[in-house]
């Protein structure tokens, strides 16, 4: 189980939660609808937040949190079932990225104990604030590339027009 504190729940999940959803609907080429994207992101919020109270492993949280939103993409948001698995691996794999480039950052730039850091509730949350940020600008870029190609498209029925 992991400790979670509620400004961490405030500061890192809710802003993580609402991205990861947005990047599948980036991923997949779909544009937004902003009412199934509030609806499914809430739900994942929540999903989340009881995947992380779960006394398992660490990566297995992870697991069951892609089958979420693969099931949320695909049931509330209605991307195809393929398009939702890819573009949540692509997803998943881009945050982890991420987060491997800003603990590269922490310990080798800023010479900071990795493991003390990620152990202080105040500490994590602003050392981890950098992956969020270049997670973010990587799919606000994307998505900006796609709205400018007009690459979009629209999902009617689960069917992508």
């Amino acid at each position: 189980m992991l400790r979670l504190t509620l400004s961490y729940v405030f500061l890192r999940i809710l802003p993580e939660e609402f991205l990861f959803i947005f990047a599948v609907y980036v991923f997949s080429k779909t544009i937004i609808n902003v009412e199934k994207y509030m609806k499914s992101s809430i739900i994942y919020i929540i999903a989340v937040y009881l995947i992380r109270l779960l006394p398992i492993q660490y990566g297995i949280h992870t697991i069951i949190a892609v089958v979420v939103v693969i099931l949320l993409t695909v049931n509330i948001n209605k991307i195809s079932i393929i398009k939702s698995i890819q573009a949540s691996l692509m997803t998943v794999i881009l945050l982890f990225i991420c987060e491997g480039i800003n603990v590269f950052i922490i310990q080798h730039i800023f010479k900071a104990d990795v493991k003390y850091v990620f152990s202080q509730p105040l500490s994590k949350i602003v050392y981890s604030t950098p992956s969020l940020v270049i997670f973010a600008l990587i799919v606000f870029t994307y998505y900006i590339y796609l709205v400018k190609k007009n690459k979009l498209s629209e999902v009617t029925n689960g069917e992508i027009i």
